[in-house]
């Protein structure tokens, strides 16, 4: 067991210092060619002016680089890569354990990553140069709906996933209709990427996911995999050191999309495919996420009912920054509630 831990943590550290040295890189580059909206604020769901948000955030907008996520993603392929060609380069040596590309665990979050990573660059470039328009939402969900399809597809018909586990309760099969059900939990996951709105909040809660589903893994003995949620971590924990309040850069979609595509294929993969209950343990786990969609749902439906807000501004982290809490107030006490979730997750994989 000691020896797995560290092998996990090989690839998160070396992450974290792939992160944090192509940092200056990336900040140097999205600085020079001023890579942030050109006019500030943004459109509510419902097509009015957010009046809200705009007064919070729409003039750091348009002094606060984008596409910061590229130093997640970017650091995450490096090191799996690099661990990867060294493994076979010197299979006689430490580093012959640390190849851990590999098709049954580690190929498919990868490709979900990566993927992500693309469509979200695609829409920041837009965002960027376009007035502060990126690509329209019915395309972007266009396309997840396209790439989560195709990975159900996979699921359900390469890997033999029709059922989703229930803890202490056995299984719950869904046959073909696993794909769309993972199209579905992909969406919300997408859609909980809106977490990103105050420096240093996105990149704290994401780590602590991953976090968990690490310890998920290992708990399942899908130690690739384990790797792999680590490696992330490390990555995000190098973007964090720089996002904290006053951030370098924010993540956007580049980064958000990247990880939010990925984590939706962690959750399926460490459910009855690990013999696991992954995705029953995401609403514990990934509280802040879920609470995230929940609230701007709870927005839109109350308004479009009432004429009045439920909130402030949806989702909820805005409104308690309206009300008059420090946006590092709002921060630090997710990052600890996150934490929370990810530990009583990983107890609770231990028991079901």
């Amino acid at each position: 067991m000691n020896s797995m831990i560290i092998s996990v943590l090989i690839p998160a550290l070396t992450a974290f210092t792939i992160g944090i040295f192509i940092t200056p890189i990336v900040t140097h580059f999205l600085y020079k060619h001023k890579v942030w909206k050109k006019q500030g604020g943004k459109t509510a769901l419902g097509g009015h002016e957010a009046v809200e948000f705009n007064r919070l955030k729409g003039e750091a907008e348009t002094k606060t680089p984008r596409m910061g996520g590229i130093i997640i993603w970017a650091s995450v392929l490096i090191t799996l890569i690099g661990t990867y060609i060294l493994s076979n380069l010197l299979p006689d040596t430490f580093l012959g354990d640390l190849g851990y590309l590999s098709r049954s665990q580690t190929l498919i979050p990868s490709a979900a990553l990566v993927v992500g990573a693309i469509i979200g660059f695609l829409n920041d470039f837009y965002d960027v140069t376009h007035t502060g328009k990126g690509l329209r939402l019915s395309t972007r969900l266009g396309l997840i709906t396209i790439l989560s399809g195709v990975l159900g597809w996979w699921f359900y018909n390469k890997l033999g996933v029709t059922d989703i586990s229930i803890p202490f309760d056995g299984t719950l099969e869904l046959g073909i209709f696993i794909i769309p059900f993972f199209i579905l939990l992909t969406i919300v996951l997408y859609a909980s990427g809106i977490i990103d709105g105050i420096d240093g909040l996105s990149g704290g809660v994401f780590a602590s996911v991953f976090a968990a589903y690490t310890g998920i893994a290992i708990v399942q003995s899908q130690f690739e995999l384990a790797v792999f949620c680590a490696t992330v971590v490390g990555a995000t924990m190098a973007f964090l050191w720089f996002n904290v309040p006053p951030a370098r850069f924010w993540m956007t979609e580049t980064g958000s999309m990247a990880l939010t595509l990925s984590l939706a294929t962690v959750v399926f993969m460490t459910d009855s495919l690990g013999d696991g209950h992954g995705i029953s343990l995401l609403p514990i786990v990934g509280f802040p996420l879920v609470i995230t969609v929940f609230t701007n749902i709870l927005q839109l439906l109350y308004r479009r009912c009432t004429g009045k807000k439920l909130f402030r501004i949806a989702p909820i982290h805005h409104h308690f920054e309206a009300i008059g809490w420090p946006s590092y107030k709002v921060t630090m006490r997710y990052w600890i509630i996150s934490v929370f979730c990810a530990v009583i997750g990983v107890i609770l994989a231990t028991l079901a």
